[in-house]
């Protein structure tokens, strides 16, 4: 804080106060005041300034020596006619400043949207608290309000008062905690931050929690923002959202970072104009119909990717302005992709400039570490039993949805907010009100959150990041539930990773992970989520997960990711997961985009693209994620041979797909499964098909069923299983067996069939000596 003259211990204490920022209330001091008499008072407090006047009045003001204060008194008739009047001073080199005195100013908030603030029960409080660009009586100028309630003293500083905290000391509006002060003349772009004096007398100078933006890191000071003038041309796209019976379509996430998804040549970071128009190309070319964002909430630390925000109303300013990215959201919706953000409500970073000891007090933390700290992030919670704590998050996700149109908001770390023992030993704790462990405010606040979004923003999506099994957490909450849309399948996720990490020689002893996870498939609405957490920090790229040799490895990724895109569930996946990223995630740098020069890494991609592309193509692989109706196994038993098989179902139940996978590195002709019904199985998927780098073991297109009852179905049909490999057949009406084999199937945009014959040389991963035409135990029953 700038060092003014020493003021005189005689002058009045409210002047005292003014003159040393420490006054709860400068509207009494400063400003124009009437007097009984019939004469006026002004003060105006103006540091650097030498001299200053009244321009409309014609009325010099005089210092109070000593201090940076001006005074006069007079007839108030002097000042009848100017009730909003300007202030014009001179400092020492002569340089002139006018302004009209933001103390002539009523209070502008209303009670009803700080009734309601104090209530949490203010659905968008960033429409009044933060910085607003206003009219009033008609003079332009930024109102500013910001929640503080601990505070004896809060002042807005920037580059317009050389940030100095005594300059423009704002108003608080009684119990509710809210500081207000309407400044005249600011203009966009101008700089500025809250400087707030607690009850000990320690000044901070804080951030806004509600900014709209700021600079880009190493500064954070805010920026005013003028209201957006962007012209969005998504209505069709919103129209049609709010209609889309989500739960029944196909969804298809890319994860990205957009700090190393793609970079400039030079390495430096693109714009997010320019992000969208590669990214949705890119999607629409690999057929995913959403993206998801790693958190673009303003954040100071790179290494955080996004997580520790400290500004929840304010897009990243390392990829551009606010309206960049309004247009990068357009642009996706243009090309028919959603757009998801990553949220984080669980947590905030400990930063002295933000949200941490907001006022000097626990504002929107916990004050107890055993409530307020995660030791292990080294970041505090929120106090979500705060109503105005809860008011800023839920108002924070609403912004997004309303003012960016993003389409839903996958909800970080779900499961530590839930639990007050998340990562606590015992004594670390403090149990709820009924001597347990669940966050009882936190389950209220998702519930809320789930609730009012969806009323709110129909056909927006609300996904959990949740790794327990807490129950309903994706049921509506007026069954119990949590009222998410769609819940992460953590469990899946890992015990499927667990099991490709493994041998194939030893992984007959482990066929329950893949066979688990049915048991619960259908108690919530899954995603099935590859995302970046599986490819940082020692665990490996999905590519070197794998074991064996290259070949192997490669063939692996494209079992897998056949496995995923067939098995009941949403589909996500990370950046370069698509084409075999051979190195961990790096924030730091792009993805290895290079590595598409090499054949194996194209086939990766190719069959990502047709995956994508035969998931959306055919209901039977969509229609029924969250619905056991949707999905019967054929064989889940056939642990010997690590091989697997299904059958996914359309809603209406006419069209069928089976789906089989062979978990070792042995190909197995004739292999024998049941199917329903007689007729035509056309092979849609082949993930050994030459075209993806396999050994091209195939069915020439397709088989037909044969009356033989097996696995207790009236009909079967024999497969050859190629090594590492699944394969998607689809039934269609008999057809000729002559016309059907006569030409070589090729690549299409549903997928690849594999044009080999079948039982053609195995794959150079293939065991010799093998048992290949060994077919499973025509007993077996599906579990």
């Amino acid at each position: 804080m700038p060092i003014g003259p020493s003021p005189s211990p005689a002058l009045p204490e409210p002047l005292l106060r003014i003159i040393e920022a420490r006054h709860h209330d400068p509207f009494e001091v400063l400003g124009s005041h009437r007097q009984d008499d019939g004469t006026a008072t002004v003060h105006a407090f103006l540091p650097q300034a030498e001299r200053a006047r009244i321009n409309e009045a014609g009325i010099d003001l005089e210092r109070i020596p000593g201090t940076d204060l001006f005074a006069w008194e007079g007839p108030a008739d002097q000042l009848a006619q100017h009730s909003h009047y300007r202030v014009t001073w001179y400092d020492r080199q002569g340089r002139v400043e006018s302004r009209c005195d933001p103390y002539t100013f009523g209070p502008q908030l209303g009670d009803f949207d700080l009734h309601l603030f104090g209530e949490g029960r203010h659905w968008h409080a960033y429409r009044f608290l933060g910085s607003h660009r206003r009219t009033v009586d008609g003079v332009e100028g930024f109102q500013f309000a910001v929640w503080a309630p601990g505070a004896h003293r809060v002042s807005v500083i920037g580059d317009f008062n050389n940030w100095d905290g005594r300059a423009h000391p704002m108003r608080v509006r009684g119990g509710s905690g809210v500081w207000e002060l309407f400044i005249p003349d600011l203009t966009p772009g101008t700089l500025y931050k809250y400087e707030l004096r607690d009850g000990g007398g320690n000044v901070h100078v804080k951030i806004d929690p509600y900014a709209n933006a700021f600079q880009e890191r190493p500064d954070n000071a805010c920026i005013l923002t003028a209201p957006s003038s962007y012209r969005w041309g998504d209505a069709e796209w919103l129209a049609a959202r709010a209609k889309r019976d989500w739960q029944h379509s196909p969804i298809s996430v890319y994860e990205i970072h957009l700090g190393s998804w793609q970079r400039e040549a030079d390495g430096s970071f693109l714009n997010y104009r320019e992000i969208a128009k590669r990214l949705a190309a890119y999607c629409t070319e690999m057929g995913f119909n959403y993206v998801e964002l790693l958190p673009v909430t303003e954040h100071p630390l790179d290494a955080s990717w996004g997580y520790q925000a400290t500004g929840y109303f304010a897009p990243t300013a390392r990829f551009g302005a606010p309206d960049d990215f309004r247009a990068f959201v357009d642009e996706l919706h243009k090309h028919d992709i959603g757009v998801l953000l990553d949220w984080v409500p669980a947590h905030f970073p400990r930063d002295t400039t933000a949200l941490a000891k907001y006022d000097g007090t626990a504002l929107y933390e916990h004050a107890d570490p055993r409530q307020g700290e995660h030791k292990d992030w080294g970041t505090l919670i929120f106090n979500y039993g705060r109503h105005e704590v809860k008011n800023f998050l839920l108002s924070s996700a609403l912004y997004w949805l309303a003012e960016y149109h993003i389409d839903g908001l996958r909800v970080d770390a779900v499961a530590s907010m839930l639990y007050l023992d998340y990562s606590r030993e015992d004594g670390e704790w403090i149990p709820n009100k009924y001597g347990g462990n669940e966050n009882l405010d936190a389950v209220d606040f998702l519930r809320q959150l789930n609730t009012v979004t969806h009323e709110q923003h129909p056909g927006s999506l609300m996904v959990a990041e949740e790794s327990t099994s807490w129950p309903q957490v994706s049921r509506p909450t007026y069954l119990g539930g949590l009222g998410f849309s769609m819940k992460w399948n953590m469990g899946w996720m890992h015990d499927t990773l667990s099991y490709m990490e493994k041998d194939p020689i030893y992984r007959h002893y482990h066929h329950d992970l893949l066979t688990f996870g049915l048991l619960y498939a259908f108690t919530e609405n899954f995603v099935l989520p590859f995302s970046h957490d599986e490819v940082v920090h020692g665990k490996k790229s999905m590519l070197d997960k794998m074991p064996g040799d290259a070949w192997q490895k490669f063939a692996s990724l494209r079992l897998l990711y056949t496995f995923m895109f067939t098995y009941p569930g949403k589909k996500l996946l990370f950046q370069g997961c698509e084409f075999g990223q051979g190195q961990e995630w790096n924030f730091d740098a792009e993805a290895d985009w290079y590595l598409l020069e090499r054949p194996q890494h194209q086939g990766i991609k190719q069959i990502v693209r047709d995956l994508n592309q035969l998931y959306q193509a055919h209901p039977a692989l969509h229609e029924v994620d969250f619905d056991s109706a949707g999905f019967e196994w054929i064989d889940c038993h056939d642990s010997s041979q690590s091989v697997l098989s299904y059958l996914r179902k359309s809603k209406d139940g006419k069209q069928i797909v089976c789906c089989a996978f062979n978990f070792t590195p042995v190909p197995r002709e004739n292999y024998r499964i049941g199917v329903p019904l007689p007729g035509y199985y056309r092979e849609a998927m082949n993930s050994d098909a030459e075209l993806y780098g396999g050994s091209n073991v195939g069915n020439r297109g397709g088989v037909h069923a044969e009356p033989v009852s097996w696995m207790g179905r009236p009909n079967s049909i024999p497969l050859a299983l190629p090594p590492l490999a699944g394969v998607v057949m689809v039934h269609e009406p008999e057809v000729d067996a002559a016309a059907e084999t006569a030409d070589t199937p090729t690549a299409t945009a549903e997928g690849a069939a594999a044009a080999a014959p079948r039982g053609s040389a195995a794959s150079p991963g293939a065991a010799a000596g093998s048992d290949a035409d060994a077919g499973a135990d025509p007993d077996a029953t599906p579990g």
